[in-house]
């Protein structure tokens, strides 16, 4: 990079970092007090002895949708065949009403909810990203006190605990399953093995390029609210030693780190080493991987089930069009996972994103939201399948670890590279998270 691109880079850095100097500093109207643990914000009216009581939830899946080819295939059938068994293990008691939502407007939705005073749910399927914006603004409850008070708890990663933790020290959420984000690569374009460092990398993409294959493909554009900056974007600036946060609650991007990666990012696109659709936006940048013109794409573990069907490079077709198609081409050793590069001394970035429950602030039926939390955290077969159909994770519950499900070559590959790399979440401490990713996402991509 020259002496004056890199001043180029650290002003336009240094202008955003000023904008949102604490993205989350900025005085704003006092949110709801947050509730305690196990407390309503009111106490629904008791309803008569012995009668059926609705367990309300929002997910991103719907149990009426039965096309196998939809992108949330493996979650609708989740629910469609976990539901009967909730109802009939607590019959008489609790009947489970699943609501389905668009996956990227459940949290405004939540939020709006909340403050309006409205309906929501009993059970928020949620992530980590979200925690901070819901506790900012009182929209779900602290179950700190309850969550330690259960049998389970003690078997917890004290990673996907510490993630559900807001910065007053208090659980908010309920961690199930933790999802690592992987390199998916087509093994075939890497005789000599995946690089390690970008140098390699970079000597790869040549050769590749010679051949008329792009080394990779990525989330490069600034679609659905900057959310790139939690994807490969976040792999990339954590593993070449960079943070969008200073530890305090301020966002920090012009530091020499971030520049470097941004720079190895910029070099990539100016060399032509990465396909233009890497910046088309609504996943278009997938298409480059199923068909193999692109070598490797770095995103979360669930890729596995969207990233489909594959046509591998030496015209293997995996086109059942489901989630099968990455796991077959697994097993076949077409495909394999790999930690991203990383400069010497560094280890390879991993954005961390957990999911689980939260209880809203207004819920209507805590205890049987208790009940739902406390059956797939206690049955271990529940608990496994919903880590790996709900999420597509790797469980939160160590003993978990150990079912028969998690033995597959995808999960003992993706294991791997968790342990390989340093996973954690990209958000840091900045509270207003939301705001913060369109910024980084689209200072990135206009660099």
């Amino acid at each position: 990079m020259s002496k004056k691109l890199t001043w180029k880079v650290l002003a336009l850095m240094l202008v955003l970092s000023v904008l949102v100097t604490a993205c989350g500093a900025t005085p704003e109207p006092a949110a709801p007090e947050p509730t305690q643990a196990g407390e309503a914000t009111t106490a629904p009216e008791a309803p008569p002895a012995g009668e059926v009581q609705d367990l309300i939830t929002w997910t991103q899946f719907d149990q009426a949708n039965e096309d196998p080819a939809n992108d949330e295939a493996v979650g609708n059938a989740y629910i469609r065949d976990t539901l009967p068994q909730f109802n009939e293990a607590f019959a008489g008691k609790w009947n489970w009403i699943n609501v389905p939502k668009a996956w990227d407007k459940m949290e405004p939705e939540l939020v709006a909810a909340v403050q309006a005073g409205g309906d929501v749910p009993d059970i928020f399927h949620g992530a980590d990203n979200q925690l901070l914006n819901f506790v900012r603004n009182g929209a779900v409850q602290d179950l700190t006190d309850w969550a330690m008070a259960q049998d389970w708890y003690a078997d917890m990663d004290p990673n996907a605990i510490n993630a559900c933790t807001g910065q007053d020290g208090r659980l908010y959420c309920i961690p199930v399953a933790q999802i690592p984000f992987v390199t998916f690569v087509w093994a075939d374009h890497f005789p000599q093995g995946f690089p390690t460092t970008p140098d390699q990398f970079m000597t790869e993409a040549e050769r590749l390029d010679a051949e008329g294959v792009d080394i990779m493909t990525y989330f490069g554009s600034t679609d659905f609210d900057g959310d790139g900056a939690e994807r490969a974007v976040w792999t990339i600036v954590s593993g070449f030693g960079g943070t969008y946060d200073d530890g305090q609650g301020n966002m920090l991007l012009n530091t020499p780190e971030n520049v470097a990666a941004v720079d190895f990012l910029r070099t990539l696109a100016v060399e032509g080493y990465v396909p233009e659709v890497a910046f088309a936006g609504g996943f278009q940048e997938e298409e480059a991987f199923k068909d193999a013109s692109a070598a490797s794409i770095p995103t979360g573990l669930f890729g596995y089930r969207y990233i489909r069907p594959l046509t591998a490079p030496d015209g293997t077709q995996y086109t059942k069009e489901t989630e099968e198609d990455m796991l077959d081409a697994i097993d076949a050793g077409d495909v394999v996972l790999e930690p991203f590069v990383a400069p010497e001394g560094e280890a390879p970035g991993c954005s961390l994103q957990v999911e689980g429950f939260y209880i809203p602030t207004g819920a209507q039926n805590i205890e049987a939201a208790y009940d739902y939390i406390n059956w797939i955290m206690t049955d271990v077969e529940q608990n496994a399948d919903w880590v790996g159909r709900a999420a597509a994770g790797i469980p939160a519950l160590t003993t978990t670890f150990e079912h028969e499900y998690f033995q597959s070559e995808f999960y003992q590959q993706a294991f791997a590279v968790a342990e390989a790399s340093a996973c954690r979440p990209p958000h840091g401490t900045l509270e207003r998270w939301d705001e913060a990713k369109p910024l980084i996402m689209n200072t990135v991509y206009k660099l």
